[in-house]
């Protein structure tokens, strides 16, 4: 690894997107208004715990809660990663893909249930959010997916320093067929790449840019780092 961005990429918890990332989004896209017939429909068993039928939590947004409403189909009060796959579209209006939902799902499940309660949802939702305007800032053709340029760009202004026949490596893994990005497969790259610069940083104590790994070190790095 030839050296360190500067900073994380844009979108993770916690941080702002790029100044001028947020643009009004295209239907196709997650973020839109709620599902028809969302709002304020008195909830099954599943809600009566939480103390919120048909209505959100003191202090939420209620479109948010009123999109939590539409993707738990099962009205148990959570989301797991097939419901959360049902409800998210690309730009090209395919599904997420079952490896984006896990992961994000993992991300903001606080009590390793395999599903995410309203509030975190609410975390959820706010990062994807943000990471579809920074995927929309870099979709310069609006088509709803990035190429192996626009995707060579993105990483860079991100500041990472990788090599063109990285970026050319990263695209054919995500889609082999047709070498482009979706929005599901840049939010899972961009998840994978911070974590492994994280696992990598932790070990370069000097900051060099490179360090001296044994064979199971380097396993379990990589393992930990993308689970």
């Amino acid at each position: 690894m030839s050296g360190y961005p500067g900073q994380q990429p844009y979108g993770y918890p916690g941080q702002q997107p790029p100044p001028g990332a947020y643009q009004q989004q295209p239907g196709a896209y997650p973020g839109q208004q709620p599902p028809p017939g969302a709002y304020g429909q008195p909830q099954p068993g599943g809600y009566q715990g939480q103390g919120y039928p048909g209505q959100a939590p003191p202090g939420m947004d209620p479109n948010i809660a009123s999109w939590f409403r539409a993707v738990d189909q099962d009205n148990s009060g959570q989301i797991n990663a097939k419901e959360l796959r049902q409800a998210l579209q690309n730009g090209n209006w395919s599904n997420f893909s079952d490896e984006a939902c896990r992961l994000m799902i993992s991300m903001f499940d606080r009590d390793r249930t395999g599903t995410i309660c309203i509030q975190e949802f609410a975390q959820l939702f706010s990062f994807i959010n943000q990471w579809t305007e920074v995927y929309r800032r870099f979709d310069r053709d609006n088509s709803g997916t990035i190429d192996e340029g626009e995707m060579n760009t993105a990483l860079q202004q991100m500041g990472y320093r990788l090599s063109p026949q990285f970026i050319s490596f990263l695209v054919f893994k995500f889609n082999p067929q047709t070498r482009k990005v979706t929005l599901d497969n840049f939010i899972v790259c961009n998840i994978q790449l911070r974590n492994l610069t994280e696992a990598f940083k932790s070990r370069d104590r000097e900051m060099k840019g490179m360090i001296s790994i044994s064979y199971e070190d380097f396993v379990n790095m990589a393992f930990t780092s993308l689970m």
